[in-house]
């Protein structure tokens, strides 16, 4: 057991992955740069010796920024448009929604620009996503949308709008930084501003990487993160670094390939920015009884501290804690439901499912979906650490019997814990 360990903590594979998949620069989804990023993780899994690498392209709703901006008496405050956001100009008076609650649309917001940020307080029981409160504003009336950091330093957040049946939103979305985004409620809060979004809309093409190790039994565990990031950064943490940890686990196990139990498919998907695409249509391809359980790396390598969501998987939970105890690591797990990354699609139709993360010092993305989502956030040990744990919970999961749970189940947790109502907001209640 020390050889393997000693190996990956002093491998650098997955570090040199992921300079070089930020080193692409931009790789939103359906463009050259998220196709480049496709192959090269195809190339750098079959260099492992994973096998059949390869990318299996797909059709989506391409976007493409232009310019955008926000008008005011004092001159333009600088913004930018959030992706999938329609090209418009829209002028009306400004409204501060505050944190963007349910509660703070119930106002006359027709014809509004309607500013909202971007975290929830602390006194409220569950996260709201970017999307339910750009919908709320929708169904409120509001001719457009302004999303502000509460994360300072003059960065403004991105981030996807739009649905599954109507791709681009209905109405013009964009980001603004904290401090922007605080002048504008101080000093034009009821009066009258324009914003506008320029941006093209073709159709694109995205796609998603697979490879397998492991023996060819009839189920896999299924391996995952996405390579796709926002354009505006180079999505160090969001998410190559998921990809990256990807590639080291596969390393890993394949030098203790005799050790598992079943088949471990390796699965890199595009578009996961712009509302899940590349995972909703695998889970909708896949028969769900052939999935044995997913394991999913967004957003590893913020903290040293992995933070493992078991979405009420009891035995998932019982894993993530052996191996903790095993290797003598601390974890957080969170048997909570996480409806907001690549696990989600296959966890809705009763696939036993982990979205591994890390537990950081802010609240929120921090940097992330911000240009400050760059290399120099990460460290080598942190990654190598997270792949050790990662990879010893991958075998653990391959050789264990999960009880898989119905997707009635999981619809009644969402309503347990207060995410139905957003979900269906949002047009995501896939039940």
């Amino acid at each position: 057991m020390s050889r393997w360990i000693g190996e990956t903590f002093t491998s650098d594979v997955g570090w040199d992955h992921l300079e070089r998949l930020v080193d692409i620069g931009d790789r939103m989804a359906g463009g050259p740069g998220e196709r480049e990023a496709l192959e090269a993780t195809r190339d750098a899994l079959a260099d492992v010796g994973a096998r059949d690498a390869h990318v299996e392209p797909f059709e989506i709703q391409g976007w493409r920024r232009g310019s955008s901006g926000i008008d005011t008496s004092d001159g333009e405050a600088e913004s930018i448009a959030l992706p999938r956001s329609p090209a418009g100009t829209v002028t009306g008076p400004l409204v501060d929604c505050g944190d963007g609650l349910p509660g703070d649309f119930e106002t006359d917001l027709d014809g509004a620009v309607v500013v909202v940020s971007s975290t929830v307080p602390d006194h409220y029981d569950r996260f709201i996503h970017r999307r339910e409160k750009y919908y709320r504003a929708v169904e409120a009336g509001a001719a457009a949308f302004v999303f502000r950091n509460h994360v300072p330093g003059c960065l403004a957040p991105t981030g996807s709008v739009g649905t599954d049946d109507a791709p681009l939103g209905p109405i013009p979305a964009v980001g603004v930084s904290k401090e922007t985004g605080m002048r504008l409620c101080r000093r034009d809060a009821g009066e009258t501003v324009t914003v506008s979004v320029d941006c093209a809309t073709p159709m694109a093409e995205s796609g998603v990487v697979r490879a397998d190790i492991g023996p060819d039994t009839d189920d896999a565990v299924y391996l995952t993160s996405h390579v796709d990031a926002h354009d505006i950064a180079e999505g160090a943490m969001d998410n190559a670094a998921g990809t990256a940890t990807v590639l080291e686990v596969t390393r890993a196990l394949l030098d203790r390939e005799a050790d598992l139990d079943r088949r471990v498919r390796i699965v890199c998907f595009g578009a996961e920015e712009v509302g899940l695409r590349g995972s909703k249509r695998e889970a909708a391809r896949v028969e769900s009884s052939s999935i044995h359980a997913v394991v999913n790396c967004d957003g590893v390598c913020r903290g040293r501290t992995l933070e493992w969501h078991t979405h009420g998987a009891d035995d998932l939970g019982a894993a993530v804690n052996a191996v903790a105890d095993r290797l003598g690591h601390p974890v957080t797990v969170r048997p909570s439901q996480h409806p907001h990354s690549d696990h989600w699609p296959f966890v809705a139709r009763g696939v036993p499912g982990l979205l591994v993360s890390s537990e950081g010092d802010e609240r929120g993305r921090g940097w992330g979906h911000t240009r400050a989502d760059t290399l120099d956030k990460l460290e080598r040990r942190t990654l190598r650490e997270g792949a050790i744990l990662v990879a010893s919970l991958v075998s653990e999961v391959a050789g264990a019997e999960i009880e898989r749970r119905s997707p009635e189940a999981i619809a009644d947790a969402l309503e347990r814990e207060d995410l139905a109502e957003g979900m269906r907001a949002t047009g995501d209640w896939p039940f």
